[in-house]
């Protein structure tokens, strides 16, 4: 009997029957497609030798690391190749393609950060493979350097072969059983662990190794964290959404042991080094990732309420109700509400010296986002309103974002680094270095990055709430789907927000707007990241209930709604602006995806 020929319900899938406890915490899946998992599982352990021995070679001609980092290194990169080829000796089948799977997931981030070392290994924050310890420009990239590259390309490569085998054991799992509560702890530590990702790695009292959060830093390694703060929680989301035990767990060990690869060296870095210490930024991707990896060995299949499961404490453990998950929502949302206030409202930037400090047109974005996110966070504490209310904050959080990124972007835009004080490296001068005539950034920098994590935590908690309704909701209609005639004012608001978030608002003499296709700065992350969320509602529309969809589009109406407000708020600061084609984009698509929205509901009564 092949893989694709068993029943769903058939035993031998490796998914427990709810109720019971003689499930093992990491239970065989005989799973599809054994020639597939066993190439990817060559290939992630070719990629891992290949990783161990760019640690035990220099990545930068003459340099050396800054301790002795080989055996954690060759450690930290043969124990996900273990981990794989012990899942598939054992016959775990979905294991295996979700650990693969999970590796996969950040070895694009982890790439970008090792070709650092190639564009210019002076800049790169990497004391555990090379830590300068003179001047240098442009440091030409040493043998070790190759085999970290290749290390990474083959575990890309062996996630393209575990990919179908993961489909295969998600759809023989069939639909996900039980509650998912306890899992649900995983997107909060991804959420944890990229927040970490882009804070400073390590503190720094070295001259030639100065500790710069992910936005300080080059632009190679800044794309690497970047990308690496977005796919953990993603890829944790994906692994929570699957059916299959096994690939659930899989994903969560395989994205906590990437995690630990890059959280671990720098934490090491700062308690052995001299002139190092240890930032909270890599604690936090540390325990994010040995939490990820513990919730791999805890019961997925959690039984329902009204059932006992006894020997699997796992099983028996609950998170918060739908009441705190509510408040934890409505909480959070009003928390980066504020704090993007605050961030609006405090000075932007201040001047190192007797220059003029420029305004910020932007902030005023960001007070805008605020207002946006606060009202319907209001909301969620309203009980007959609290569903809608969350659907809206799950995507006006995205505001936040897109504001944020502008404040954020126009303030690297102009600031210069303080001049170095040598009396801290232990260099005497006779004569102390003059300050340089710049800025730096202020207060309302600080308030708008905290602004961005709270909204990411509101976000998330808006999304794991609406988990919990559904899990909560004894309703019969709750198979029902929106009409299909909603389907095409959708893509006619999707293909608006594409343009009107790659066009510019506004346009006036002297001022470049930030853009997709060109001009891509800070900025752009913030559209590119309000786009990507737009289109996921979209996406999500036409399998969702109708008032689920009705609140996920009138939110992505405000976060367009928000775009054309650049304009009056943002544009008239500039002296000879004119509204631009995204104005009149962003006004369509909000209308349109306001039309959709009351479509869902109409269809909503219908059915009733």
């Amino acid at each position: 009997m092949t893989s694709r020929s068993r029943h769903p319900g058939d035993e031998s899938t490796g998914q427990a029957v709810p109720g019971t406890a003689s499930a093992e915490l990491l239970r065989s899946e005989p799973g599809a497609r054994p020639r597939a998992l066993l190439l990817s599982a060559g290939l992630v352990s070719a990629g891992a030798v290949a990783l161990a021995a760019g640690a035990l070679m220099p990545v930068v001609r003459g340099g050396s690391p800054g301790f002795t980092a080989a055996p954690l290194l060759v450690v930290l990169a043969l124990a996900p190749a273990a981990a794989v080829l012990y899942a598939l000796v054992s016959g775990r089948s979905g294991l295996t393609a979700g650990l693969v799977l999970g590796l996969t997931a950040l070895a694009p981030g982890r790439l970008l950060l090792d070709l650092q070392l190639l564009a210019d290994g002076s800049l790169a924050a990497r004391p555990e493979l090379f830590l300068a310890d003179r001047l240098l420009a442009m440091p030409q990239a040493g043998p070790g350097l190759w085999p970290l590259v290749a290390g990474h390309l083959l575990t890309l490569a062996a996630g393209a072969f575990a990919a179908g085998a993961a489909r295969d054991e998600a759809e023989l799992a069939g639909e996900l059983d039980g509650r998912r509560r306890w899992r649900l702890l995983g997107p909060v530590l991804g959420v944890a662990g990229g927040v970490g990702l882009l804070l400073a790695p390590f503190g720094s009292g070295n001259a030639y190794l100065l500790a710069k959060n992910a936005f300080e830093g080059p632009t190679v390694a800044m794309a690497g964290y970047l990308l690496l703060a977005a796919l953990l929680p993603l890829t944790v989301l994906v692994a929570v959404s699957s059916p299959s035990a096994g690939v659930g767990k899989g994903g969560f060990a395989g994205a906590g042991l990437a995690a630990l690869a890059v959280g671990v060296p720098p934490v090491a870095a700062g308690l052995v080094v001299d002139r190092l210490s240890v930032a909270p930024g890599s604690v936090v991707v540390t325990i994010a990732g040995l939490a990820l990896v513990g919730l791999a060995f805890t019961r997925f299949d959690v039984a329902e309420a009204d059932e006992t499961v006894t020997g699997d404490l796992a099983g028996e453990a609950r998170l918060p109700g739908l009441f705190w998950w509510r408040l934890a929502t409505g909480g959070l949302a009003l928390l980066a509400a504020g704090a993007a206030a605050a961030g609006a409202l405090a000075p932007v930037l201040k001047a190192n010296g007797p220059t003029p400090v420029p305004e910020t047109p932007v902030r005023w974005l960001l007070l805008g986002a605020a207002v946006v996110l606060a009202v319907p966070a209001l909301f969620v504490f309203v009980p007959r309103l609290s569903a809608f209310a969350r659907g809206v904050v799950a995507a006006t959080w995205a505001g936040v974002v897109l504001a944020g990124a502008a404040v954020l972007g126009a303030a690297l835009s102009v600031t210069e680094d303080k001049a170095v004080d040598p009396a801290l490296f232990g260099v005497d001068l006779p004569v102390p270095l003059p300050d340089k005539v710049g800025y730096s950034a202020g207060s309302g920098v600080t308030w708008t990055f905290i602004a961005l994590v709270l909204a990411a935590l509101a976000a998330l908690a808006a999304v794991i709430t609406g988990v919990v309704e559904r899990d909560d909701s004894d309703e019969e209609t709750d198979e029902t789907r929106v009409s299909g005639t909603v389907l095409t004012p959708v893509v006619a608001a999707a293909v608006l927000a594409i343009a009107a978030f790659g066009t510019p608002v506004f346009g006036a003499p002297g001022y470049t707007a930030p853009g997709l296709w060109s001009n891509f700065g800070a900025a752009s992350w913030g559209l590119l990241g309000a786009v990507a969320v737009v289109l996921g509602l979209y996406a999500l529309v036409p399998r969702s209930r109708p008032v689920a969809a009705a609140s996920a589009l009138a939110g992505a109406a405000l976060v367009l709604g928000l775009r054309a407000a650049e304009l009056p708020l943002v544009g008239s600061e500039y002296e000879g602006s004119s509204a631009g084609i995204g104005f009149w984009l962003a006004l369509g698509g909000a209308v349109v995806t306001l039309v959709a929205a009351g479509m869902a509901v109409a269809g909503s009564r219908r059915a009733g």
